[in-house]
């Protein structure tokens, strides 16, 4: 007989949430501190973890695994979420962000809606899950640097593929108000060195100006956007229903008066699924290989565009088919078809053959701004989701 213990209140959610939110986990910095201390809670409880550090050690994704009752820990459903933060920079905020206050039905505090929210909600489950008789394993995966462009991720599931563990499915739970995301686009992010020659501003046939050809590269990205908005491909069923592409940051010159030798930008590309991010950027490169760096070297011989991959991250397009998405849909009883333009980790479950779908607690306009927050119904609301998760996997 099944001895699982009631759902949690939402006050044990909270508690996790409060938690994890206190640890400052934005992205520069370290996120051991908060790993470790979920380690050692889930130790206790007797679940078993796997560490996976990133080159410096300074970062780790958690991969912990509650087996099902015959001891397996293949198959599954895995909880996704990540750990790292954007910074509070600049921002104004009515209290500390890092002391999680509740007010008016909600949740204030750095990373309570993306994505500690679900992360303390799913910990929150745990003393059910351990009391109870599972069919399949349910398996914790939360990682780091999400926010630099999904960069933990694909170490964690190298190692699960190195000690030949295969999930079934994978609930990502990114801010959603509860509801199924089925789809959302990639994420490519470059940065472009454009080199020329510095010379004094009153001779310029002397120098090479970088900013200058920055800017037609620039110019051409754009027109790359502009192109895919209005010849498309598209597909309706996204917020922005056409791939698009922008650059973000700009840094050149020294003075004035002296002929900028260096000018450097950072552009990304959000393609829809099916559409080939590398089509998008050889454009880039054949314009700047065959028509700028001709011209800029006939004026300098030393000049040069370079291009450097900085971040990826695929799209996703959940299969209507798989188990993990009709799971979900019946358990949220929402049958809408929905897609967004941001990204998330789901895309790299899904090409490490894991499907995968999305689904958290808050709202996404929330996430990045000052005075971020969850609502308590929105948790509550989890909390629910997550244990009738945890008895459709319990045995009779």
């Amino acid at each position: 007989m099944n001895a699982a213990p009631a759902s949690p209140p939402a006050d044990a959610a909270v508690a996790w949430i409060r938690r994890l939110v206190s640890i400052d986990t934005t992205s520069r910095n370290s996120n051991l501190g908060l790993i470790e201390m979920v380690r050692d809670d889930l130790r206790r409880a007797g679940i078993a973890c796997h560490l996976s550090h990133d080159d410096s050690g300074a970062k780790a994704n958690l991969y912990a695994t509650v087996p099902a009752a015959d001891g397996n820990v293949q198959g599954g459903i895995v909880l996704s979420g990540h750990t790292d933060t954007v910074p509070v920079d600049g921002q104004q905020w009515d209290h500390d962000p890092f002391t999680p206050r509740v007010q008016d039905g909600k949740l204030y505090g750095r990373g309570t809606c993306d994505m500690k929210g679900f992360i303390g909600t799913a910990l929150s489950l745990v003393p059910r899950l351990t009391a109870t008789r599972l069919s399949k394993p349910v398996h914790f995966a939360l990682s780091y640097d999400e926010e630099l462009g999904c960069l933990g991720a694909p170490v964690m599931l190298a190692d699960l593929k190195a000690r030949g563990l295969q999930p079934e499915g994978c609930i990502v739970g990114e801010p959603t108000s509860m509801r199924v995301i089925v789809a959302h686009k990639g994420i490519n992010v470059w940065r472009c060195c454009v080199r020329g020659q510095a010379a004094h501003s009153s001779l310029t046939p002397r120098g090479l100006n970088a900013i200058e050809y920055a800017a037609r590269l620039i110019c051409f990205i754009r027109d790359l956007a502009d192109q895919m908005r209005r010849d498309g491909p598209f597909d309706q069923a996204f917020d922005v229903p056409f791939s698009t592409a922008q650059v973000g940051t700009i840094q050149g010159g020294i003075a004035v008066n002296t002929i900028p030798a260096l000018c450097q930008f950072e552009f990304e590309h959000r393609n829809l699924p099916g559409a080939d991010p590398q089509r998008f950027f050889s454009r880039i490169q054949d314009y700047a290989n065959n028509e700028l760096l001709p011209r800029m070297r006939a004026e300098h011989g030393t000049a040069a565009i370079e291009l450097e991959a900085l971040a990826g991250a695929p799209s996703l397009d959940a299969a209507e088919q798989a188990a993990i998405t009709q799971l979900v849909r019946a358990l949220t009883s929402d049958r809408d078809t929905r897609k967004v333009a941001y990204g998330t980790e789901a895309g790299q479950f899904q090409r490490a053959g894991i499907p995968s779908v999305i689904c958290g607690p808050g709202d996404i306009q929330q996430a990045h701004r000052p005075n971020e927050f969850v609502a308590l119904d929105q948790i509550a609301q989890c909390a629910a989701f997550l244990d009738k998760v945890i008895d459709n996997l319990a045995q009779p």
